[in-house]
């Protein structure tokens, strides 16, 4: 599945569900309370993108000191900016897209699966290219007078 037209439908589709489902929500609880919600979220997520965000950078530090590369925590990162910035819209779509990348677990996973399925893959292909631009020969060399 190509990623351009999925996020280019998403960016056209999903702000008519939001509208949508800010209207049927507001008709259901009333106007106030709906963008009372909305602005808790907005603040809820606020707090936990800075908590998730100081605890991921701290793990970030930790690994390093140790001399592990933190891959984790590298890919992690961009999943709380983005978790961040979606609780951040109105919306209750994405608000509950962005409480997923902010609650470590999922975004434990979301992290591995980008690893396991983008990073690996793109590491295999950068090092066999490596490989075949490398023209070294190896061997021993002595010299004789």
């Amino acid at each position: 599945m190509k990623i351009f037209p999925t996020l280019f439908l998403g960016v056209l589709i999903i702000p008519f569900l939001e509208i949508y489902l800010l209207i049927q929500v507001g008709g259901i609880i009333g106007a106030f309370p709906t963008i009372l919600l909305v602005v808790f979220t907005a603040v809820l997520g606020a707090w936990l993108l800075k908590q998730q965000g100081l605890a991921t950078f701290q793990r970030f530090q930790e690994s390093l000191a140790q001399g592990v590369i933190p891959a984790y925590e590298m890919v992690e990162g961009p999943i709380i900016l983005v978790g961040g910035a979606l609780l951040l819209t109105p919306g209750f779509i994405t608000d509950i897209i962005g409480f997923a990348c902010l609650i470590p677990q999922f975004r434990r996973r979301i992290a591995q699966y980008v690893i396991e399925h983008y990073l690996v893959q793109a590491g295999e292909h950068f090092q066999q290219a490596k490989a075949a631009e490398n023209n070294v020969l190896e061997g021993e060399f002595r010299k004789e007078e």
